[in-house]
């Protein structure tokens, strides 16, 4: 756990949160500020701080993600498609130096984003 991060705190439960899943490596729960319908974050219960930051050994977390990232889009039921992004520095709009993946949905999605 990284000292300010504020994912961290929510993994720990320092700041309650409803997870919509919960795996060994991973954890759902809502975005405090939706941009669809459907606006999910998944993270690693490991403090990773961005892609950038990955180890050969998180690849089985960064897997378990995907999956947890599938399941939840067939919990939503989000059949007519979804959007999964993951912004990696600031002049992507990263805002939290957390590893996190927003899962979109529940409407038409334009492209390109940004």
């Amino acid at each position: 756990m990284a000292g300010d991060c504020v994912f961290c705190k929510i993994v720990s439960q320092e700041i309650p949160t409803e997870f919509l899943l919960e795996t060994e490596h991973v954890v759902a729960f809502q975005d405090i500020n939706p941009e669809a319908p459907t606006h999910l974050l998944v993270i690693p219960k490991k403090h990773i701080t961005s892609i950038s930051a990955l180890e050969d050994d998180d690849q089985g977390i960064v897997g378990e993600i995907m999956l947890a990232i599938r399941d939840l889009a067939e919990k939503e039921q989000l059949d007519q498609g979804y959007r999964v992004v993951v912004n990696t520095g600031s002049q992507a709009g990263q805002t939290v130096k957390h590893l996190h993946f927003h899962l979109l949905g529940g409407r038409s999605l334009k492209w390109p984003p940004g």
